[in-house]
């Protein structure tokens, strides 16, 4: 990328050694926690990893450390369930439609942050916003809001893998397909939706103007919508492995759900509404998550 800065190399570099240390610490922690409960573990593990990773935001004053830990920690959570924890009878082909959903669209969604990352000086802009709102109190909405919450809410949303992955014994059945098709059709619709999303802003020359090509033309965030997709994936495979624990697997795809109907599709309109003159006709017209394909052009 042209935009990225002259010492992107050594940026990266570091951002790499943080998602190293992080790991190194969950790991370490997931170790000595070993003969605790799988959850427990892993649970405390990921607080652990974040705790690095918030070190590195503190320590360079840029809460953007965190970003990609969102894709990351459910593709070592999924390895160390299935190298660690599973049980010798759990259903194979379950176990495998778990990691091909999670490590697809891990893989996309870390990729995705990678190319659209300039260096130390890139931060969200919702970052940005909230260290202006909060002054010296940043830090503590930052480590509570930016790092903490969403570990907590990825981590629920794992919950589900527990069971397809390390318990599930129960043979493949419908709902195990049909979980993977939602969730690989996630990983599609978030994969096209970035992919026109990256091509807009860097052809784009006319300020204020709205993307409504593509998927863009039925959903003002499809991209979200094949992140919810996703989580609905997981819970049902994991539903289908252990369906007596519904409502542990429920929690955390709901809870991402929550997250982004309430909170991110609301602050990004927000903000589309104060830098887009048209923005306002484009939300009547179209709908905000969940694809309108009979919308007259």
């Amino acid at each position: 990328m042209s935009n990225r800065e002259p010492n992107f190399s050594k940026a990266r570099n570091l951002m790499i050694l943080a998602y190293v240390f992080s790991i190194a610490a969950a790991v370490g922690t997931a170790y000595l926690l070993k003969e605790s409960h799988p959850l427990i573990c892993f649970g405390v593990a990921d607080v652990v990893g974040t705790l690095v990773i918030f070190a590195f935001s503190y320590f360079y004053d840029n809460s953007s450390f965190y970003d990609a830990y969102w894709s990351v920690a459910p593709m070592v959570i999924a390895l160390g369930l299935f190298f660690f924890w599973a049980v010798p009878d759990v259903e194979f082909i379950r176990q495998i439609l778990a990691l091909i959903v999670v490590f697809a669209w891990g893989i996309r969604l870390t990729f995705n942050w990678y190319r659209g990352w300039t260096g130390l000086a890139h931060q969200d802009w919702r970052y940005v916003d909230l260290q202006k709102q909060h002054g010296k109190a940043y830090w503590l909405v930052s480590f509570s809001g930016i790092h903490m919450f969403p570990t907590v809410l990825v981590f629920m949303g794992c919950i589900p893998l527990y069971a397809s992955i390390a318990l599930g014994t129960a043979p493949i059945g419908v709902l195990d397909i049909l979980g993977f098709l939602i969730g690989m059709t996630g990983f599609f619709f978030e994969f096209f939706a970035d992919n026109q999303l990256r091509h807009f802003v860097l052809t784009n020359k006319e300020k204020g103007k709205i993307l409504k090509t593509g998927i863009w033309a039925y959903s003002r965030h499809p991209n979200y919508f094949g992140e919810i997709l996703f989580w609905w994936g997981i819970f049902l495979l994991g539903y289908t492995a252990k369906p007596e624990w519904w409502y542990y697997h429920l929690a955390g795809a709901l809870s991402i759900t929550c997250l982004f109907i309430f909170i991110s599709i609301p602050m990004i309109d927000k903000r589309s509404l104060e830098r887009r003159p048209n923005y306002a006709e484009h939300m009547k017209k179209v709908p905000g998550l969940i694809p309108n394909f009979f919308i007259k052009k």
